[in-house]
Order: C-alpha cells, then structure tokens, then sequence
C-alpha cells in the first residue's frame, strides 16, 4: 500500500470507529479529542486503562473491530516508515541520495587506503578550524560509504555529467580535491570542475608532472601537486632525515605542522621581519614563506619586505592559530 491509500485507510477506520461507539452511546469516548486519544493507545495496544468502553455493546465494538483493526493498521505503519528509514540508510551507504549541502570539501576519486588516509587527515585538519564544513566523497568505484559516520558520499556514473556531480553539489563546495588512479581522468575531471565551479579551491593531484604544467597553462587557478617520492629519495640521499622532516610538516597527527593564514586589510602596512618576530615570541611558531594575490609562492622572503592584503602567510606551529590581532601584532 502507499502512503495516501494508508492515510486514507486510517481515515475510515477511525469514521468507523467514532461511528459504532456512538452507535453503542459511549459519550466519554466519542468526545473530542478523547476519542483520538483512546483510539491511538487502544489500536496500538499500548492501553494505559484510564479510558475504556462502559456498555457491553462498547466492549464488542472494541474488541471485535477497534484492536483487530488498529492494530493491523498501526502495524502497517510501522512497517513502511521502517521501510522507509531503511531505504534511506541503505541509499546513503551506497551513495544514491542527492545531497544538499554547501561550502563543502568535495573528495573526487577513489584509490583505497590512500584515500583513506586522505579522509582521515581532513578530518582531523578540520578539528583545528572554526567552520566545521562536510566531507564529501564522489567516487566512480562500486564501494560503500567507507566512513559512514563521518562523511557524505555519492557514488556516480561518470565525473563530468551534469546530472552525476548535482547529486554531490559540486557548484556549491568551496575546495575540490581531485585524486584518481589514471592522469587522463584527473585532468578531465579538473576541467570539468574548473568549468562547473571557477571559485572554488581546486586541488588535482597528478603523476606526471608534465599534465600538472599542462593543467596550470589553461587552468591557473587549479592548484597541481605532482609526485614528490623520486625527490624525496635524492633529497634525503645528501641530506639525511629530510623525508621525515617533509613528512612532520605535512602531518598532523604529532610534532611541527605547516598551516596557513591570509593577511587581512590593515590601517598600517607590516614587514616580514615584523610578523616573523610576533609570530615566534607570541605563539612559537615559524614564518616560512608566503603567496602573493597571483598566488607565487616565495620561501624564506626577506626581513623588509612589505605586505599585502591578500598575501597568504605560511608558518610552522604546533597547532593552527586560530586568531591574531594583527594591528597589536599580538597573537592570541
């Protein structure tokens, strides 16, 4: 039965019902709304006993039809809302829902435990800033919802298709992470991402290196990252320890962390070496580097350089600050 043939069901038992109680002159169960009240406890069998029927022929009315039948209906209902929850968890794991939500960080591509790993960072970066944004993750892959308590999860046909990345809300997220098996995926799918959502931060990870450059020239505003391993190994050959030192400065989970935070509009300009000295004699952490609007990245600038608003400052710490008083150059 469907839900309008359930309501109208139940519409015409308690018709019938409010009618043979009147026929057997129950007056106290007929009024309003004590009959409703009576009815629902009597037809789910609840029967708190404060109501009941008073003549003989009300007692047959009751036992005869009003429990046989409400219980019946009411086990009806149960039944498909039970149903119903259900479907939705089950749609939920599998990803068939359409999801609505905003601001988000959209997950693209699935690689199994690195993916996983990539989810259990942004959960834990996401413990240390203010906007609690959802997780959502978009696959192509016949999986389930890997962490189904965490996140949101859409599972699609393809990741270029209209009707596909609505049900993911891909116009509304504010960072796109791309990260696929195959090159030739990631960078269709970052211009397609590029072209449904030009504001948004998007991330595309690559192994070749000459697709991020490729990416880059008809999409600047797409942040690549290629492969890092082989520089790591050639690195850490003459420089002993330098994988691990990377490696702390991209975790989270212990030790030095390297975290980010953009120069707002201030009634009085600041130099590196200002902001450099505030930051290690407030909160212990250390100015590294910093991006202009255009988004070049400059390591290690000089102590007098000037600021901008806009800039975006990157910085070492224990934990993310969470604010500082840039006027007072006092961090809190």
């Amino acid at each position: 039965m469907r839900w309008y043939s359930i309501v109208l069901a139940f519409f015409l038992y308690g018709l019938s019902s409010w009618l043979l109680l009147t026929w057997a002159d129950e007056q106290a169960l007929t009024r309003w709304p004590d009959f409703l009240y009576f009815l629902v406890v009597t037809s789910s069998t609840v029967g708190y006993g404060d109501m009941s029927p008073a003549s003989e022929a009300g007692r047959y009315v009751v036992s005869l039809f009003v429990i046989p039948v409400g219980l019946s209906l009411f086990a009806l209902i149960l039944g498909r809302a039970a149903a119903w929850v259900s479907s939705q968890w089950f749609k939920g794991v599998k990803g068939l829902k359409q999801l609505h939500v905003d601001n988000h960080i959209l997950v693209m591509g699935w690689n199994g435990q690195r993916t996983l790993h990539l989810l259990n960072l942004l959960l834990r970066e996401r413990q240390h800033t203010a906007e609690q944004q959802s997780i959502v993750l978009c696959v192509k892959a016949e999986i389930d919802n890997p962490m189904p308590d965490h996140i949101e999860f859409v599972r699609v046909e393809s990741f270029n298709q209209d009707a596909d990345m609505n049900k993911a809300c891909i116009s509304q997220a504010a960072v796109i992470i791309i990260d696929n098996e195959h090159d030739d995926i990631t960078m269709t799918t970052a211009l397609y991402a590029n072209q449904r959502n030009p504001d948004s931060h998007i991330l595309a990870y690559f192994h070749d290196e000459s697709l991020a450059r490729l990416l880059q020239t008809h999409c600047p505003n797409v942040e690549c990252t290629p492969s890092v391993a082989v520089e790591m190994l050639a690195k850490s050959a003459f420089d002993p320890g330098s994988s691990a030192l990377h490696h702390d400065l991209l975790s989270v989970q212990e030790g030095q962390a390297q975290y980010s935070v953009t120069l707002p509009v201030l009634a009085k300009p600041l130099s590196v070496g200002e902001v450099f000295r505030a930051l290690k004699e407030k909160h212990d952490a250390t100015l590294i580097g910093l991006a202009d609007k255009d988004k070049r990245i400059e390591l290690n600038p000089p102590l007098q350089k000037q600021l901008s608003a806009g800039d975006k400052l990157y910085y070492i710490a224990v934990n993310r600050i969470r604010q500082i008083d840039w006027e007072t150059l006092h961090v809190q």
